[in-house]
């Protein structure tokens, strides 16, 4: 299925995105546009496609929800120390494609120390974080300690096993619902996770939680897939 109700009025995507009533809202995390320079830094090169293919999603989701307003949950650039007008260029392109098409919230993430200058001369502004329908969005580097809470920032992937013995990385959507927690998965698709179920959480919102309990639906070329339960799935790979 292309979408599941994990709370009253909030929708999980296959898209990679969450789905507020409200506007509708829809709610995007951790772009890192020009990841590809990074890992070029690294020694490993493949085609910069990263940020056409966002823009690409983008455009597919503003036509499948038509929503009133888009919240960029932070790390919208990967890294702004190399190639600073390349950068700004890409910034630029994603912003006013959605600004083109319905209000635009940004709000900051541990990577956008220069977000700021670029939104300003685009008339735009910068949050830490954001209140829509009495739900705190914010990045997750940093916890308000506001419930419920959907942030980013943890790229949330787990390891599937198939029938061949092997096994697969699939992005997912993580629910705390006893500790009012929402984690969405990257929207990058050059981002292929952590797996939670063998490292530990970065995020002090889901260090100070019960993740284990979290409800866990994977991202898959099929549809979103309920996996159950994140201290289970720890469970069946060990």
């Amino acid at each position: 299925m292309d979408s599941i109700e994990i709370m009253k009025g909030v929708r999980v995507s296959n898209s990679r995105c969450l789905i507020l009533d409200d506007g509708p809202t829809v709610v995007i995390g951790d772009l890192h546009l020009g990841y590809e320079r990074a890992l070029e830094s690294e020694g490993m090169y493949i085609p910069r496609m990263n940020t056409n293919s966002i823009r690409d999603s983008l455009n597919r989701i503003i036509g499948m929800y038509e929503p009133k307003r888009i919240v960029l949950l932070g790390d919208i650039k990967h890294d702004f120390a190399k190639a600073p007008y390349e950068c700004r260029m890409e910034v630029t392109k994603v912003i006013k494609l959605l600004t083109d098409a319905s209000e635009v919230i940004v709000v900051k993430g541990n990577h956008d120390n220069f977000l700021q200058n670029i939104l300003s001369d685009m008339g735009s502004e910068l949050f830490d974080l954001v209140d829509i329908a009495g739900i705190r969005l914010e990045h997750g580097h940093i916890d308000s300690a506001k419930r419920p809470v959907v942030i980013g920032h943890e790229h949330p992937s787990v390891r599937i096993s198939n029938a061949m013995n092997g096994s697969v990385k699939i992005q997912c959507f993580l629910h705390a619902e006893d500790d009012g927690i929402i984690v969405i998965p990257p929207f990058s698709p050059l981002s292929s996770g952590t797996d939670l179920a063998e490292e530990q959480f970065m995020s002090p919102a889901c260090k100070n939680a019960d993740m284990d309990k979290a409800k866990v639906y994977g991202v898959s070329d099929i549809g979103l897939i309920r996996l159950g339960i994140l201290g289970e799935l720890k469970t069946t790979d060990e």
